[in-house]
């Protein structure tokens, strides 16, 4: 095992290290003046059980960055192991919402149908994180189906196998 300082010159040797860990993929989406919004994620994580709290952290380098970091309202939806074609809708230059079937949660959040889970959520916080804004969102509202999730790790997309 080698080791290194995580400092600029080591920027990509630090990203590739965080590669390790096995994440699950996302869509945060959003009501905004601009019409519906939506971002592919995997900085997303529980915080608290009671009362019910989750949080993902938007980039600052995003030119959406503010209307996604106080977003009164959003949606996290955990991707199916199938549904890499809604991640890839949801990143740069992607379709986003064009031809998509969605619906809204009660808070105006837009919703996408079909997905492994979905967590609705009040903002209750935000906070400056380095080259992110950590947000922390109150869960109103849990639907969630059965399979698989999408999971992203060492560049790579794939899925869950189960040990026998």
């Amino acid at each position: 095992m080698s080791g290194f300082a995580p400092d600029h010159r080591h920027a990509r040797a630090f990203r590739d290290a965080l590669g390790q860990f096995a994440t699950g993929v996302t869509v945060v989406t959003i009501a905004s003046d601009a019409g519906p919004q939506g971002v592919t994620a995997n900085s997303f994580a529980a915080v608290s059980l009671s009362p019910p709290l989750v949080l993902w952290s938007p980039g600052k380098f995003s030119r959406r960055h503010d209307i996604f970091a106080h977003a009164p309202a959003f949606s996290i939806h955990v991707l199916a192991e199938d549904q890499k074609h809604l991640a890839d809708r949801f990143t740069k230059g992607g379709a986003q919402f064009e031809g998509l079937e969605t619906g809204l949660s009660a808070d105006g959040a837009p919703i996408i149908p079909g997905v492994l889970t979905r967590f609705d959520c009040l903002r209750e916080t935000g906070h400056d994180a380095g080259d992110h804004t950590i947000v922390i969102g109150r869960v109103r509202h849990v639907a969630r189906s059965e399979g698989r999730p999408l999971i992203f790790a060492q560049g790579v997309w794939g899925g869950l196998r189960r040990a026998e």
